[in-house]
C-alpha cells in the first residue's frame, strides 16, 4: 500500500456536494451506519441526505477539513460547538421520519442519543465524521488527513474525541494517539468504541 500526501484545506460551501458524495461512499457498508438505512436499494440516496444535513451544519465552523479534491473528509466540531444548528436539531425527528420512515428513524435517533450520552463533558474537538471515498481507499489519505487535523488541534492545546463505529479502525486511531475510554452497544448489537486523545 502506498500513502499519498494529504494536504489539508478548509472546505467551503462549494465543497458540500463532494463531501456528501465521499461520506455516502465511505459509510455505505459501515457496520453501524450501513444497517441504519435497512433498504439497501435506497441507502445511498437516504444516507446522502443525512450527511448533507451534517455537512451543511458544520459549515458554520472553520473545521470542515478535506484533502484537495475531497477524496477524504474530516468534520470536526470545536469545543462548545454542536453538530447541528438549532433549527436542524429541532427538525431532526421529522426529517428522519420523512426520509426513512418511523421505525428506521427511531433507530437513528436512538443512536444519536447514545452518542450524546457517551460524549465527555471536558472541552474537546469532536470528530463528527471521518471518511474516505471508496475510489480512493488504500492510499492512506484518511489517516493522513486525520494526522494533519490533529496537528492543528495540538497547536491549540485541546484534546480530541471520537467514536469508532468500525472496530477495524480502532488500531488506526490508537496509532495517532487515541485511547479507548468506553464503549456502548447499539440496538443492532454493534459495539461503538469511544476514544480520547490528549494534546501533544
Amino acid at each position: 500500500m502506498t500513502t499519498d500526501e494529504a494536504p489539508l484545506r478548509v472546505a467551503g460551501p462549494a465543497d458540500v456536494d463532494p463531501i456528501v458524495a465521499t461520506l455516502t461512499s465511505a459509510f455505505f457498508d459501515d457496520p453501524l451506519w450501513g444497517p441504519a438505512f435497512p433498504d439497501r436499494q435506497q441507502r445511498a440516496a437516504q444516507a446522502a441526505q443525512l450527511w448533507r444535513l451534517f455537512a451543511s451544519s458544520a459549515q458554520r465552523y472553520p473545521w470542515s477539513l478535506v484533502t484537495p479534491n475531497v477524496e477524504a473528509v474530516a468534520l470536526w466540531i470545536p469545543p462548545g460547538g454542536h453538530e447541528l444548528t438549532e433549527a436542524d436539531e429541532a427538525g431532526l425527528e421529522s426529517f428522519l421520519v420523512d426520509l426513512v420512515g418511523t421505525e428506521a428513524a427511531g433507530g437513528i435517533l436512538a443512536l444519536f442519543e447514545q452518542f450524546e450520552a457517551a460524549r465527555p463533558d471536558e472541552p474537546h474537538f469532536y470528530l463528527s465524521l471521518l471518511g474516505t471515498h471508496s475510489h480512493h481507499r488504500g492510499r492512506g489519505l484518511g489517516m493522513a488527513l486525520l494526522r494533519a487535523s490533529l496537528d492543528r488541534i495540538d497547536a491549540l492545546g485541546v484534546p480530541a474525541y471520537l467514536e469508532s463505529s468500525n472496530p477495524a479502525n480502532d488500531a488506526r486511531y490508537a496509532g495517532v494517539g487515541f485511547a479507548p475510554i468506553g464503549s456502548f452497544q447499539a440496538a443492532g448489537g454493534q459495539i461503538v468504541t469511544t476514544m480520547w486523545r490528549d494534546p501533544r
